[in-house]
Formats: C-alpha cells, structure tokens, sequence
C-alpha cells in the first residue's frame, strides 16, 4: 500500500489535539485515486454533539454524510476532528447540518454529497434535518433534486 505521508495531511499518524469550539480549519484532503469511475463514500457518526444556541443545553445526534468524489477526499481523523469541534457550539440542527454540507462542499468539491442528522429528541420531539448539493450543470444536480425531493 502506497503510503500518504507525501500528501501532506497533517492529523493522520499525529498525537489528537482535540479543539473545543467549531473549527473547519481542521478539515484536510487527500487525491481520490479512482478518478476513473464514481463510487459512493459513506460515514457515520454516532456521537456527534452540540449545544442548543439558546438554552446552552447539548443536543445529540447520529450524523451520515454520503458523497460521490471528484479529486479530492475529506480524511477521515480530520473529519472526526471536525465533527468534535461542534460539541461546544451553539448551533441549530438545521444549521449543524448546512454548515458541514458547505464545509465539505468548500474542501472536496464533491460531485454529489448529502448530510442527515438524527438528532434525539428533546421535549419529546426529535429533528432529522437533511441537505444536499449536485455540481450544477450536471447529471449531479439532478441527482439532488430527485433524492430530495424523494427524501423521507
């Protein structure tokens, strides 16, 4: 296996320095190695956290991103970084949501990527926001429109 010392990822084989509010600077990308043909990448974070902007309460949640690469792949330990800095962040659902779709749109470039998160409930009502974006002028925007308009 070809190492990736030489792609200059700076969290992967390194002590973890957790941060504590929301950083997307600890985001980093690697080159997709199968440029050749599209295939899915699917995460699945259980134990995201964080804070209801208005009561300071923490809020939970089950986060799946899914996306299909272009060039670039987000590294998965710089991802869980990532999704760490919420945790002490005042954020709506909607808005955790949102902000990590135009994160990971901002460093990949994805041809299509999609963010569900399954909050659990607080005062007896749970949220399970979704997003997602297509590259426009192609066969990826339309994808979109049809998974959200086929989203449940």
């Amino acid at each position: 296996m070809e190492s990736r010392k030489n792609e200059g990822l700076q969290s992967l084989g390194h002590r973890t320095e957790y941060k504590s509010t929301y950083d997307p600077s600890v985001l980093e990308a690697f080159e997709n190695r199968h440029q050749d043909h599209d295939y899915w990448v699917r995460f699945n974070c259980p134990e995201f956290t964080s804070l209801c902007p208005i009561t300071g309460q923490p809020d939970f949640a089950e986060i799946r991103i899914g996306y299909i690469p272009d060039v670039r792949m987000v590294e998965s330990k710089s991802l869980k970084l990532y999704l760490f800095s919420f945790r002490d962040e005042g954020a709506f659902h909607e808005d955790c949501v949102n902000i990590i779709l135009k994160d990971l749109v901002k460093l990949m470039d994805p041809k299509y990527i999609e963010v569900t998160g399954f909050f659990t409930p607080r005062g007896g009502i749970s949220i399970h926001p979704y997003t997602n974006y297509g590259r426009p002028g192609t066969r990826y925007e339309e994808l979109a429109l049809r998974r959200l308009e086929t989203h449940e």
